[in-house]
């Protein structure tokens, strides 16, 4: 565990919490009734007019189930992630200074199709198979997704998945991953499911294998996203050709794709938006 002090990381003298110890170590965990029935319902209905109000943000996003930027666009939003039961979870692992890197809800309609095994960045300490992470050295943290549900997740509804463990990997999914599909494992761990109710979130490591799980016809999901980083990562709530620290005329002298990226005019990758 770590904590910022006069600007440097240190240990983490004070006690934290067992869900950051669970987080920590098995690279999920389960924060149930973050938020109660009525905070639920009103931030539901918030963000079910921002989805009303605004079409797509992206082209690739034909079926309508993503918002970006959220905490811009819905105060509840803006409030619900700064819940004390998420930092207090998040905070003994990415710093007291940790800032929101990307913020988005999800609606996925009926009968989804879940997704692919993948991790969301790094991983940030890579390392070749068979290279065991010490075990005297708690495995760094340096980004963390959260799902606030904003209706029932149950097994029906398609929920993520997640390889306990294999946040300390220091690997992407193996390229067979989804061929292996529900069987995948690391280090002889199996694949767990992370249901929840309304108002519970769920949080994970940025480098865990994760994916979201078929759907059954009749269910969907409905979230708000929130991925928390180190102060020391950037933000992505918009992307580096609308919100940068360059001049005008220094991205027209960038002839080339790296010297664009060189002063910090990315291409659109995971997180952005």
């Amino acid at each position: 565990m770590i904590s910022r002090r006069y600007g440097n990381l240190v240990l983490r003298k004070e006690p934290a919490p067992e869900v950051a110890a669970h987080l920590e170590r098995e690279g999920y965990a389960h924060l149930p009734g973050v938020l109660d029935a009525e905070a639920t319902a009103a931030l539901r209905d918030e963000i079910a007019a921002v989805y009303e109000s605004s079409p797509p943000d992206r082209e690739r996003d034909q079926k309508g189930e993503w918002r970006y930027a959220i905490f811009n666009r819905s105060p509840l939003a803006q409030k619900a992630v700064a819940n004390r039961a998420i930092l207090d979870a998040l905070e003994p692992l990415l710093g007291e200074d940790c800032h929101i890197i990307a913020n988005t809800a999800w609606r996925n309609p009926a009968g989804h199709q879940g997704g692919r095994w993948h991790i969301d960045a790094g991983p940030h300490v890579p390392r070749p198979a068979g290279v065991a992470w010490p075990e005297a050295i708690p495995y760094p943290v340096f980004a963390v997704g959260v799902h606030l549900f904003l209706i029932d997740c149950p097994p029906e509804a398609g929920p993520t998945a997640v390889i306990p463990g294999s946040h300390r990997s220091g690997r992407m999914p193996p390229r067979d991953a989804d061929e292996q599909g529900m069987a995948l494992s690391y280090e002889g761990r199996a694949a767990v499911t992370l249901p929840a109710k309304a108002g519970d979130a769920i949080a994970f490591v940025s480098d865990i294998w994760h994916r979201g799980t078929p759907a059954e016809p009749e269910f969907g999901r409905f979230f708000l996203q929130c991925h928390y980083a180190r102060r020391d990562i950037a933000q992505r709530i918009h992307t580096t050709d609308q919100v940068n620290h360059i001049a005008p005329e220094a991205a027209a002298r960038a002839e080339t794709e790296r010297e664009r990226r060189l002063i910090g005019l990315h291409p659109m990758f995971f997180y952005d938006g």
